[in-house]
């Protein structure tokens, strides 16, 4: 059987390549979706990697498919006592180019790292969904209801005033509901992964992150895409969902972590 291509490149695989040479090897329209976290304000150092972040955000904007979504997956530093907000201003731009902010979701980690200043203690990030167009694909997340069974008394405010009944009322409250938009997920060493390797690299993604993601705004088949590949999450999980992978990540360090982490699914080592 030959190798599925998309345009010049070969798909379930991660290049060792500048993310933004390496979309412009990429067709327009061509990727379904892409759920990535890029190296922001310096928080952490990847090997001494930058990226240009407007380059990247274009690049996206061309490659995403017609009712595609990138989940964009950033957080902010604090410099001389002031938040630096450059999470908002890259949604902002996202937007200019073109993109839809679909929604604003929250990463919140259950056993965040205290820390001793005279603020509240950082538990989240942002997780930024874009949308090119209207949004093609959602197979949303549920989760049971507390009430299920009760019939429900469900009123709603119209115009800012009038109190109304809801379309619902009366009618029995249902098993599931939709999960909010605020995920909390466990991080740390047998948590975010079992793949102790992973670690090796500085912000390894929740492997459950990932995975709800590629659910929610993808279909089996599909092609996920991560322009910072890193320790290969994205990859992993598009893998073990039967979807198509396609990554790239500049340092060799990463790469290798990322390919061990993917053979280690055919041994028999799937997701934590």
């Amino acid at each position: 059987m030959g190798k599925e291509m998309i345009g010049e490149l070969e798909l379930n695989r991660i290049y060792q390549r500048n993310c933004i040479e390496g979309m412009r090897m990429l067709p327009d329209d061509s990727i379904d979706l892409t759920v990535t976290s890029p190296p922001y304000d310096d928080l952490r150092k990847y090997n001494g990697y930058s990226f240009n972040f407007a380059d990247v955000a274009k690049e996206l904007y061309r490659v995403t498919k017609k009712g595609g979504v990138v989940v964009w997956v950033v957080g902010d530093k604090t410099h001389r006592g002031s938040e630096t907000g450059t999470s908002f201003k890259q949604a902002l731009y996202f937007m200019e180019i073109g993109f839809n902010l679909h929604d604003t979701m929250i990463y919140a980690k259950k056993n965040y790292v205290p820390l001793t200043h005279n603020r509240y203690e950082q538990q989240f990030e942002y997780m930024f969904v874009f949308s090119k167009g209207k949004l093609s694909t959602f197979n949303p997340i549920k989760e049971p209801t507390k009430e299920a069974g009760r019939i429900s008394r469900l009123r709603h405010r119209k115009n800012g005033s009038e109190i109304r009944d809801g379309s619902g009322k009366g009618r029995p409250i249902q098993k599931e509901k939709i999960k909010p938009n605020i995920w909390f997920y466990g991080v740390g060493k047998g948590v975010t992964t079992k793949d102790t390797i992973a670690f090796e690299h500085p912000a390894v993604f929740p492997e459950s992150l990932v995975q709800d993601h590629i659910l929610s705004w993808s279909n089996g088949g599909d092609i996920v895409f991560d322009p910072f590949m890193g320790s290969g999450t994205t990859a992993k999980m598009a893998s073990l969902n039967n979807r198509k992978y396609l990554g790239f990540e500049v340092s060799e360090e990463y790469v290798r972590i990322a390919d061990i982490r993917i053979k280690n699914i055919s041994r028999g080592g799937g997701a934590s």
